[in-house]
C-alpha cells in the first residue's frame, strides 16, 4: 500500500516538475497565438478555400498556423468551413496545420525535446499535409464528399462548437494599432483564456500520463517495445507504431509533447516521435467526432489516409535528418527537474503568470465568462464581445 502511494506521489511530482519547466513557454505561446487570432478574421476563410489548388492549400496552412492549437476546436472549425462551402481537402489541410504548425507547439517542443524536434515537426507537418493532399487526390471520390456534406448538414454536435464559431478579430486600421488598441487587448485576452480553457485538460492529462509512464514503466520495457537493439528496424518501427500509441493514449493538442519526451527517452526513434505528435487528430475521441460530423465511411477514410501520411512523413524525417546529420544523438528529453529553485525558469514563470493574470482580469471585465459558457454550444450569433 505504501509503495503504491509513493509511486503515485512520484508520478504527480514528475508531472508538476514538467509543468513548471514549460509553464512560461506555454503562456508565451498562447499569448502569441491569441495576438495572431486577434487580427486574423475567420469570416472570409471559407471564401479563401474554394478548391484544392496549391494556392488554396497554402492559404489553408497559413490560416491554420495562425489559429488555435486545440484539436477539438480545429476539427470543429474545419467542419464549419466545409459546411460553409470550403473545399474538403483544403478544410482538412487547415485542420492539420491548426495543430501541427502553431507557435505554442514549436515552443514547447524546443523546451522539452530540443530545437531539432521543433524543426522536424514544422517541416514534417508541411510534408504530411502534402502527402495527405496527394492521397485525397488519388482516393477521395465525389460521392464520398457529397455523402460527408449531407452528414455535415445534419448539424450533429461534437466538441468546441462555439469556440470554433467565435470571431473576435479586429480588422480596422494598421496591424500594430489593432494589437495595441483596447479592442485588440480585449480580443487577445478572450482568445488567450478560451484557448487555455479548450486545452487545459489535454495538457494536464498529457503531463499526468507522462509522469505516470516515466515513474512506473522501467526503461527496459520501452527499449524492448521500440526495438532499440535493432537500429535499422527501430527507425522504421517508430513511425509505424508512434501514431498507434498516440491513438490509445487519448491525449491530443500540445498535451502529447510531454509524453513524446518520455517515449524519446524510452527509445522510440526520431521519426517515431514526429509521427506520434502528428497523431493528435486521430485519437479515439476525435475519430468519434469525425463519425458524427462526416459519417462512418469518411471517418475510416480519414483514419487510413491520415495514418499513412503520418507514417510516411515520419519515415522521411527520420532518414532525411539522419542523412543531413540533424537528428539528435542524445536522448535528453526533459521529463522532470527534481526541485523548484530560484533560477531563470522560476523568474520567467512568475513574470508570465503575472501577464496571464492581467489578461484574465481583462477577460473577466469584458464579458468573458458568458462567452466561456458558449464554448461547447453552437453560437453563430454570439460572436461579439465587449470592447
Amino acid at each position: 500500500m505504501r509503495h503504491g502511494v509513493l509511486a503515485v506521489d512520484r508520478a504527480l511530482v514528475m508531472a508538476f516538475a514538467m509543468l513548471w519547466e514549460i509553464l512560461w513557454a506555454l503562456i508565451l505561446g498562447f499569448v502569441l497565438s491569441a495576438a495572431v487570432q486577434a487580427v486574423v478574421s475567420k469570416k472570409q476563410m471559407s471564401r479563401l478555400l474554394p478548391d484544392d489548388s496549391p494556392r488554396s492549400l497554402a492559404i489553408a496552412c497559413a490560416l491554420g498556423a495562425a489559429s488555435s492549437s486545440c484539436s477539438y476546436a480545429a476539427v470543429a472549425l474545419a467542419r464549419s468551413l466545409f459546411r460553409k462551402g470550403a473545399n474538403f481537402t483544403a478544410a482538412m489541410a487547415f485542420e492539420f496545420a491548426s495543430t501541427n504548425l502553431v507557435i505554442e507547439l514549436g515552443i514547447i517542443m524546443v523546451f522539452l525535446l530540443g530545437w531539432r524536434f521543433a524543426v522536424a515537426e514544422f517541416v514534417g507537418g508541411l510534408l504530411m499535409i502534402i502527402i495527405l493532399t496527394l492521397l485525397f487526390k488519388a482516393f477521395l471520390t465525389r460521392p464520398m464528399v457529397e455523402q460527408a456534406r449531407r452528414q455535415v448538414d445534419r448539424g450533429v454536435l461534437g466538441r468546441m462548437e462555439g469556440h470554433a464559431e467565435m470571431d473576435m478579430s479586429v480588422t480596422e486600421g494598421p496591424l500594430i494599432r489593432r494589437v495595441a488598441s483596447a479592442k485588440g487587448f480585449t480580443a487577445i485576452s478572450h482568445y488567450f483564456v478560451m484557448d487555455w480553457a479548450a486545452v487545459w485538460t489535454d495538457v494536464a492529462g498529457g503531463l499526468l500520463l507522462a509522469g505516470i509512464l516515466a515513474a512506473w514503466v522501467p526503461a527496459w520495457v520501452w527499449q524492448g517495445f521500440f526495438l532499440v537493439r535493432h537500429e535499422l528496424v527501430a527507425k522504421v518501427w517508430g513511425p509505424l507504431v508512434g501514431p498507434i500509441v498516440a491513438m490509445l493514449s487519448f491525449v491530443c493538442s500540445i498535451g502529447n509533447v510531454p509524453l513524446a519526451a518520455v517515449l524519446w527517452n524510452g527509445g522510440i526513434s526520431f521519426g517515431g516521435v514526429i509521427s506520434f505528435v502528428f497523431a493528435d487528430l486521430i485519437v479515439l475521441p476525435v475519430l468519434n467526432i469525425y463519425r458524427k460530423y462526416y459519417g462512418g465511411r469518411m471517418t475510416m477514410f480519414l483514419l487510413a489516409t491520415s495514418y499513412t501520411a503520418m507514417v510516411i512523413a515520419g519515415l522521411i524525417i527520420e532518414f532525411a535528418f539522419q542523412a543531413l546529420d540533424l537528428a539528435p544523438r542524445q536522448r535528453t528529453g526533459v521529463v522532470m527537474e527534481p526541485h523548484v529553485t530560484l533560477n531563470y525558469t522560476t523568474i520567467l514563470n512568475i513574470l508570465f503568470l503575472a501577464l496571464a493574470a492581467i489578461l484574465m482580469t481583462r477577460f473577466m471585465k469584458t464579458g468573458g465568462p458568458h462567452m466561456l459558457r458558449m464554448m461547447n454550444k453552437p453560437a453563430p450569433d454570439r460572436h461579439q464581445h465587449a470592447a
